[in-house]
């Protein structure tokens, strides 16, 4: 496990190594059949790698719900959608909170704008050091997903009044909930690094 990141400790921390599809396949040829094996890999690599990926689920583990949720969400190759749907409120209510209050329409549009933008910053920032480009960079490109994947047709008419805040204040949620999730995982990092 390389510890080259936070992001990608997260993920490979919480990956499970398996015997490769090529091994599995001989083992077939082998026995003739598929038979199922309890057994995992046993090997020194595999357990120098559950050694190190212990720290870091420790640290994950001291997370506050919230936070937990929106990483597993961002980095975990097991994350669940109860981990998305938590990721989500998250970035809602914290964003909704800085922002002026909305009547109960635009409330329940602001909603899917908040899931467009955590799925535009997951976009960004998966495969671990946010090298990815946001798939929606123009306001009309924005529109057009949440309409074709949301359902959801926002007026062009003053977009930077109606949205664009709103939109900036998620993406600053996003950063926030990120740098606070990633904390506990750099500071692990941090401690191995030194015993090392």
């Amino acid at each position: 496990m390389q510890l080259s990141s936070a992001r990608k400790a997260w993920h490979d921390a919480l990956y499970i190594p398996r015997d490769s599809q090529g091994a599995v396949m001989q083992e077939m040829g082998l026995l003739g059949r598929m038979i199922q094996k309890t057994d995992k890999q046993r090997k020194a690599g595999h357990q120098a790698h559950q050694a190190v990926a212990a720290h870091i689920q420790r640290a994950i583990d001291t997370l506050p719900a919230h936070l937990k949720a929106f990483g597993n969400h961002m980095y975990s190759p097991i994350a669940t959608a109860d981990d998305a749907d938590d990721a989500h409120q998250a970035v809602f209510s914290v964003a909704y909170a800085a922002g002026p209050r909305m009547y109960a329409k635009k409330f329940e549009k602001a909603r899917l704008v908040a899931l467009g933008v955590l799925y535009r910053y997951r976009r960004m920032h998966q495969g671990g050091q946010s090298e990815g480009v946001d798939p929606c960079p123009s306001p009309e490109g924005f529109r057009a997903w949440l309409l074709h994947m949301l359902g959801l047709e926002l007026s062009s008419v003053a977009w930077a009044r109606e949205w664009e805040g709103f939109i900036e204040a998620c993406f600053a949620t996003c950063n926030d909930l990120d740098r606070d999730a990633l904390v506990p995982v750099a500071r692990a990092i941090s401690v191995m690094r030194e015993v090392a």
